[in-house]
């Protein structure tokens, strides 16, 4: 135990910390401009100064650690003689605009000199001189207003790990620019606004919109985005979203964000948005009252229902919806249609990945903690890049190697090349040569645990040669060799696997390779995850073989749980998949199709056959908050509300449950409002009157969320296995290797998943456009070179199923036999030059080895 004394308060310290973390604890306010909490000490402003008993000058509280019985003075006439000096020496340069820059009422800078400052400058020489940058589309920097923190550069280079900024010149005239000049290349996390203690470094979002002191209310919620569900802020002026800012220590980001989180909120507000519901009337889509909807959706599913019976009817729901949207979209299509043909976008890879692995070592296996991915001293990342698809995720994966940990990767993370990875870049096609390869060594390494028979009995049957990996992979047998090393060698590991591998041919026998790896060096495993809601849409039960908390639907006891409920039968028959009810509504056997908060019209593989199979549906329904393309060929529409202005709960990747809260109010319905309102309609009455009642039932009913409630949720502690039964897997392991694919053709088709973009919701968020703001086809320098191509040539870029005609963007990060496009904007979606199969065992679909060609020239 530590005692020190400050201003005559005793504090006790169980472990030595700095003056400031010390006086912090007491509740002692010291002053500080360039100390931040996640960044390295710097001790550059001096602000802090204390006077320190025994020690003749005076020290710096962020940088002096205590030691015990040491006496702290902190607001003696000497400190505030020094603090009242460093602030007139900043003025000397810092421009009096405070009733111009809009960070007046949160500036640091202000605060301090309120409160120590001279209430004249003594100095006459002219103030530095340099013009106010508005080159970039989203940042503006005034390095007029600039101190020389450093707090952004230290947050961009040892945080965000971007390392795009920088001090330049010297003395007087050094100053923060980008290395890019007047536009940044950054990845727009803006994190760097964050920490700024001035109106340096501004978001041009809200630029003289608005002052700190006229937000009418601050919201925290959660990120709608991606599969980690950052928390953040949002502050509203007159009902529009002005800010999103994070907030330190909260949530998984703890004061991080990314550009989507920060910048990507535009699209609640947009002209674009759903207002009243639309029918189609003679082939046009036509408003149409909320009564006059709803009733029609009744009685039209009523119908078919009647003629054709329960399982002539689908629906799909969408992991952009709450948990109590989902779960009562499945519990209309089960207790009030009758049929289990409910299935969500999940199934595109997340679902099946999660499923095989859990039947593996258990249920939960994936729900891992995110922060404790920095304290790995190895991680392994095979299929993607995390820093694009979980750009918060991607950050403890950098923080990993920053603190020693070792990075290894299968393919190319280019989010990641600047932090010594290990790469094993193998021949297209023979990442499963090479994964074999791995086991194979690790097993002579390792042995067998003996722990789990099941895995080991598959592990046996593994043996390849090291020269056969080399022969077929085009790795050297000396960089397998240490790659297995380091694995072998890892206390700590994780393994990280994404959508690439997700949707990759033989995936299944991909899975159960990174599997075994995972079993013989211990290590963790993590899921990369696209939509903030992917987790959730499986808990509560949108698939068409489980119910709520992972029983299966043929299971007569545990239907009796949810039919005792609901009062109302639940069909024991397995429902269709998502591939199936494209399938069937192909072939007619799907007359009517209710499709929440999706558009798979856009966002399926070989997305033309999607759209040809729901034109052929009798009756389609499309719940959205925007008229996308599938809601552009529906028969209903239905407006909904989006992420900020409803109440619920999304869960994680990590299996946490967190409460999204509704921050701006606007005129219409929560999902499971409308979902509730048509199954009254239709004789079934369900009996919610807020999202909390709805959690209140699944707490009540699925074994995963038993015993839940808002209250706990709110704080903080709801991370799996909660309070509830754990999950258990215990089927035999299916294997589906895929079908034998050979480099034949020299350019082949990946899907591009861009850090600024995420599906179609992105489309409305003007930020985001302005930094990313068309599809492009991403080549290799190389390729280029080879078709006489440079940045912005057009091409067009065809498959066996159409073509694209897309300006070029050349990438020094991609594979010579590759070409990256992306699947996020309006007519120019990667998807549809896609042809697919599906996989036998997970059930997603193969979208690998598809051949593309390139013309220079298209329109």
């Amino acid at each position: 135990m530590i005692t020190v004394n400050i201003n005559g308060k005793e504090i006790k310290l169980e472990k030595p910390v700095t003056v400031l973390e010390a006086a912090r604890s007491a509740g002692i306010k010291i002053p500080t401009l360039c100390y931040h909490e996640q960044l390295e000490k710097y001790g550059g402003c001096r602000l802090c100064l204390v006077e320190i008993e025994k020690i003749p000058r005076l020290q710096t509280a962020c940088t002096l650690v205590v030691t015990d019985g040491m006496v702290i003075r902190t607001e003696t006439e000497q400190v505030t003689n020094a603090r009242r000096g460093v602030l007139e020496f900043l003025l000397i340069n810092h421009p009096l605009d405070c009733p111009y820059c809009d960070k007046a009422g949160e500036c640091e800078l202000q605060d301090m000199v309120e409160k120590y400052g001279h209430t004249t400058g003594r100095f006459k020489e002219n103030k530095r001189r340099i013009p106010e940058n508005l080159e970039d589309p989203v940042i503006v920097r005034n390095m007029e207003r600039c101190i020389m923190c450093t707090r952004c550069v230290r947050m961009c280079e040892g945080v965000q790990g971007a390392s795009a900024i920088a001090v330049i010149n010297r003395g007087g005239h050094s100053h923060i620019e980008p290395f890019s000049g007047g536009r940044y290349d950054c990845e727009y996390c803006g994190n760097c606004i964050s920490v700024c203690p001035v109106g340096a470094i501004m978001s041009r979002m809200h630029r003289h919109s608005y002052r700190p002191w006229q937000l009418v209310s601050e919201t925290e919620t959660i990120c709608p985005y991606c599969g980690v569900g950052c928390t953040l802020v949002v502050q509203v002026r007159d009902n529009v979203i002005k800010r999103v800012i994070p907030r330190l220590g909260k949530g998984v980001n703890s004061g991080l964000l990314c550009s989507r989180g920060r910048f990507g909120y535009e699209f609640v507000g947009s002209e674009e948005r759903l207002t009243s519901p639309l029918i189609k009337k003679d082939g046009k889509l036509e408003q149409a009252t909320w009564k006059e909807a709803l009733d029609l959706v009744a009685t039209r599913l009523g119908e078919i229902r009647k003629k054709y019976g329960s399982d002539s009817i689908a629906g799909i729901a969408s992991p952009r919806c709450t948990n109590e949207d989902n779960y009562v979209f499945q519990r209309f299509m089960r207790g009030t249609i009758g049929t289990n043909n409910i299935d969500s976008t999940a199934s595109l890879g997340y679902a099946g990945t999660l499923r095989f692995i859990e039947n593996i070592f258990g249920g939960g296996v994936t729900a891992n903690q995110i922060s404790e991915l920095s304290n790995s001293d190895l991680i392994f990342v095979a299929g993607g890049d995390p820093t694009t698809v979980n750009p918060v995720f991607g950050l403890k994966i950098r923080a990993c190697s920053r603190n020693g940990g070792r990075l290894l990767t299968i393919g190319h993370s280019k989010g990641l090349r600047n932090f010594n990875p290990v790469e094993l870049r193998p021949q297209l096609f023979t990442e499963t040569v090479l994964l074999e390869g791995l086991v194979t060594a690790l097993k002579d390494r390792k042995g067998l645990p003996g722990s789990n028979k099941k895995i080991e009995t598959r592990i046996k049957d593994i043996n390849i040669s090291v020269d056969d990996v080399e022969k077929t992979s085009r790795v050297s047998g000396k960089d397998v060799e240490k790659f297995a090393n380091l694995l072998s060698e890892s206390v700590t590991p994780a393994i990280v696997i994404g959508r690439e591998l997700m949707q990759s041919n033989g995936n299944s026998y991909k899975f159960l390779l990174l599997s075994a790896i995972s079993y013989l060096i211990n290590g963790k495993i993590y899921l990369l995850s696209e939509r903030s809601n992917e987790q959730g849409v499986i808990d509560m039960g949108c698939a068409p073989d489980i119910l709520p908390g992972y029983k299966s639907v043929s299971d007569s006891e545990f239907r009796k749980r949810y039919e005792s409920v609901w009062k109302t039968a639940i069909p024991e028959k397995q429902g269709l998949s998502l591939s199936g009810m494209i399938i069937s509504a192909k072939n007619g056997a799907i007359k009517a199709m209710y499709i929440m908060g999706e558009n798979p019209v856009y966002n399926l593989p070989d997305s033309k056959e999607a759209e040809a199979a729901l034109k052929n549906i009798g009756f389609l329904v499309v719940q959205d908050i925007f008229l996308s393309e599938t809601g552009k060929i529906a028969d209903v529409v239905l407006p909904a509300l989006s992420w900020s202005e409803k109440e619920g709960t999304f869960t994680n990747m990590e299996r946490r449950i967190q409460l999204l809260r509704k921050a701006v109010i606007r005129e219409g319905k929560e999902d499971w409002r409308i979902i509730s309102n048509i199954s009254g309609n239709m004789g079934v009455k369900f009996n919610y009157s807020d999202a909390e009642d709805v959690f209140s039932e699944i707490s009540s009913v699925s074994p995963l969320y038993k015993g839940l409630s808002y209250k706990e949720i709110e704080m903080g502690n709801s991370i799996y296995p909660y309070k509830g039964e754990t999950l258990t897997g215990g089927e035999d392991i299916q294997i589906h290797k895929g079908k034998s694919i050979t480099a034949v053709s020299r350019l082949y088709l990946r899907i591009e998943r861009p850090l600024f973009h995420s599906g179609t919701l992105s489309r409305r968020a003007q930020a985001l456009l302005k930094v990313y703001p068309e599809a492009v086809a991403r080549i290799s320098p190389l390729t280029a070179e080879a078709y006489s191509l440079k940045n912005g040539d057009k091409v067009k870029v065809s498959t066996k199923k159409g073509f694209l005609e897309l300006p070029v963007a050349i990438d020094d990060g991609l594979e010579n036999s590759v070409v990256a496009l992306t699947n996020n904007f309006e007519g120019k979606g990667a998807f549809s030059l896609i042809e697919y199969t599906i996989d036998t065992v997970t059930n997603a679909p193969v979208i690998e080895g598809i051949e593309v060609s390139i013309e220079k020239g298209g329109g």
